[in-house]
């Protein structure tokens, strides 16, 4: 932070995010009504029906501290060094726990703040019960980072197109879909590529869809990044 001195109101306002070690610009403070915040590299809480995880799950991880407003605004400054590899996937978890044909509708809303620097993507992660099947939708991404697999070319589906890929982690199956062009607001129809995957593809059965992620899979953010979800809904049916 600039060494300048700041007025008693800004000091209020900057005054959770600097408790948790945070180089925030004053432009950035959404912090300020933070009602939890935690930099435990597994911190959650449960907020309006949705649970935020730290996750801070990869090797060679830096420093990182998550806060929320609610269940569907929050964000996450963290200061991972510039190597490879994911070190973490804040996030925000909706259970749906119903399969795939039991689902009359399944859509999110999106809107976020990202830096330019850094390597990252803003993904949906979605899971099956048994977790055998892992859906990741990225609505963005920055620098060296790309998705597991092999190219299945692309796909116009719940009001995007994306470049789609197949592959797997070692311990389950991962389809990645690829937003063609950067988004950092929107709305996704998820129901219509569940049922590509199944139907279309039948690269999977009637699964039971058991959680629905959003957040952001940070491989570098050297010097510390922020990264804001202003609103993120799930809705289903």
């Amino acid at each position: 932070m600039a060494s300048r001195t700041l007025s008693r109101v800004t000091k209020a306002l900057l005054a959770p995010a600097l408790a948790l070690g945070v180089t925030v610009g004053l432009g950035s403070a959404p912090a300020s009504a933070a009602v939890w915040n935690s930099c435990d590299q597994w911190g959650n809480t449960s907020l309006n029906g949705y649970t935020l995880y730290n996750n801070i799950w990869g090797s060679g991880a830096g420093s990182q501290c998550i806060w929320a407003n609610s269940g569907t605004n929050w964000g996450v400054w963290a200061n991972h060094p510039n190597t490879g590899g994911i070190k973490s996937y804040p996030n925000q978890t909706k259970a749906i726990n119903k399969s795939i044909t039991s689902l009359g509708s399944l859509s999110s809303s999106y809107n976020v703040s990202v830096p330019s620097s850094g390597a990252y993507n803003t993904s949906y992660d979605i899971w099956d019960t048994d977790h055998d099947y892992e859906i990741m939708l990225w609505v963005n991404k920055t620098g060296a980072v790309g998705p597991i697999g092999s190219s299945q070319g692309s796909v116009t589906l719940g009001g995007h197109t994306w470049n789609v890929f197949k592959g797997t982690n070692g311990a389950n199956e991962v389809f990645s879909f690829i937003r063609t062009s950067n988004s950092n607001s929107g709305t996704v129809n998820i129901l219509p590529i569940l049922k590509w995957i199944k139907d279309t593809k039948k690269w999977m059965g009637n699964e039971t869809i058991g959680d629905v992620q959003f957040g952001y899979e940070v491989t570098s953010s050297s010097g510390g990044l922020n990264f804001t979800t202003n609103n993120l809904t799930v809705s289903s049916s």
